[in-house]
């Protein structure tokens, strides 16, 4: 009969302290990919001394939970990390610890104390993001008619190849609102669209894509894409996660 196998040493200590807290990826970070994310962050960790929690077993890893991480290329002001601690210690001076040790680009915004059981969880909180596409090339008024055209759709289905397989997936139901912009800093149209997070979620790419197949949207050159909030879904739109747990 085989002998069960125990991991050597003591078992790992149990979190004490549970932090959630929110970073933007901005400029030329935003070609990182959320595994480029995770190793920097594991070495900032390391670097501000965070008293982080491991799993145990015969391979221990930090007790990290990522949530719907923005694509790569995109930028994003609300990516949600959480992060188990063995030690109890100050949000805020974990936030500016972290904020220096991580690279400029990848910059921590807040961080907020949340329970150790009980409550929604990150990826329950996460329910629509409020995406801003700046379309260089495109006039105002091209941008507004794609629009018209395109909430006056039942349904704009793209498809696109996952893990399972090709899925399709319907653009048009997961749109919640979608403006049309200006600024005076940038010399192009731009959209604001709050998207319902579906499964699979849509991508901003899926929405440029329906934009156009169904609404004949033509960009003479790549957006810039923010996503500008992800959280809770409301009437008002998309909420902070953050405050719903304080």
């Amino acid at each position: 009969m085989a002998r069960h196998r125990v991991p050597p040493g003591p078992p790992a200590a149990p979190p004490v302290q549970r932090l959630r807290f929110r970073y933007a990826k901005r400029g030329r970070l935003r070609f990182s990919s959320t595994r480029d994310f995770q190793r920097a962050l594991e070495r900032a960790l390391r670097r501000a001394a965070v008293p982080t929690a491991f799993s145990s077993g015969f391979h221990p890893h930090p007790r990290i939970s990522y949530a719907n991480a923005a694509p790569t290329g995109t930028a994003s002001e609300a990516e949600y990390v959480e992060i188990a601690l063995v030690e109890r210690v100050d949000p805020e001076a974990v936030r500016r610890a972290l904020d220096a040790a991580l690279p400029v680009g990848l910059d921590v915004l807040e961080v907020v104390e949340v329970g150790l059981g009980g409550g929604a969880s990150l990826s329950d909180l996460l329910q629509a993001s409020h995406w801003r596409f700046e379309l260089p090339g495109v006039a105002v008024a091209t941008a507004a008619a794609a629009r018209a055209e395109f909430l006056g759709l039942d349904t704009a289905e793209v498809t696109r190849m996952t893990k399972s397989g090709s899925r399709g997936i319907d653009v048009r139901a997961a749109t919640v609102r979608m403006e049309v912009m200006t600024a005076a800093e940038v010399p192009c149209a731009i959209l604001q669209v709050v998207v319902r997070h579906t499964t699979p979620v849509v991508r901003p790419d899926d929405f440029l894509t329906a934009l156009r197949t169904y609404a004949h949207l033509t960009l003479p050159s790549p957006p810039l894409v923010t996503r500008l909030a992800q959280g809770p879904l409301t009437d008002a739109g998309v909420a902070d996660p953050l405050v719903a747990v304080q």
